[in-house]
C-alpha cells in the first residue's frame, strides 16, 4: 500500500535540509541581483516571480531534481531577470516590451473613455484613486495614470514650473480636449 501521509525520515530529512539550502541560495542570488528583483511587479517581473517559486517548489518535491540543478535554474532566471532590466534601462524599445506603457485614464477631470475601455478599467476605481489620494473632486486632479504595475498614481493639479511627470504617458489629450468618447 501507497504511504501517503509519512514514508520515511530520509525523506523528510532530504526535504528539510534542501529546502533550507535552497532557500538560502535563492535569498543570495536574489540579494545579488539587486532592489530591482524585488520591486513592484509589472508582468514581468510576476512572471519571473513565479518561474521562481515553481522552481523552488519542484526543488523540494522532486526527488529527480538534485539541489546543484536548482541553484543553477535560479541563477538562471535571476540572471535573465537581471539581463532584462539592464537592457531595459538601456534601450526604450526592450522597456516597452517589457513593462509597456503608462495609460492615462483621467485628465483634468474628465474621464477618458476609449483608454477606461482599452485598460479594462471602471470609472468607480478612477473615483477610488482619487478619493485614496486625499482629493475630494475630479476636479482636483490633474491626471490619473494606470501605471505599468497595474497601480493607479494621482497627479494633483499644482502650478508647479518643472518638467511635467506625465511625459511618456500615453496618450496626453490636446489642451482643452479631455473628454475622450
Amino acid at each position: 500500500m501507497e504511504h501517503i501521509f509519512f514514508d520515511n525520515w530520509t525523506t523528510l530529512l532530504r526535504t528539510f535540509v534542501i529546502g533550507v539550502l535552497a532557500y538560502i541560495s535563492l535569498l543570495g542570488l536574489l540579494r545579488l541581483s539587486g532592489k530591482r528583483t524585488l520591486s513592484k511587479m509589472n508582468a514581468f517581473d510576476l512572471v519571473v516571480t513565479v518561474a521562481l517559486g515553481s522552481t523552488l517548489a519542484t526543488i523540494l518535491l522532486s526527488k529527480d531534481v538534485v539541489l546543484a540543478q536548482g541553484i543553477v535554474a535560479f541563477a538562471l532566471l535571476v540572471g535573465l531577470q537581471f539581463a532584462i532590466t539592464w537592457s531595459s534601462v538601456r534601450a526604450p524599445w526592450v522597456r516597452r516590451l517589457v513593462t509597456g506603457e503608462p495609460t492615462l485614464l483621467l485628465y483634468r477631470g474628465a474621464f477618458l473613455q476609449t483608454a477606461l475601455r482599452r485598460t479594462r478599467v471602471a470609472e468607480e476605481e478612477i473615483r477610488a484613486a482619487v478619493r485614496a489620494a486625499g482629493l475630494v473632486t475630479l476636479g482636483e486632479a490633474e491626471a490619473v495614470v494606470l501605471e505599468t504595475d497595474g497601480s493607479f498614481s494621482v497627479v494633483e493639479r499644482g502650478s508647479g514650473t518643472g518638467a511635467s511627470s506625465l511625459a511618456g504617458v500615453e496618450p496626453l489629450p490636446p489642451a482643452g480636449n479631455a473628454t475622450d468618447t
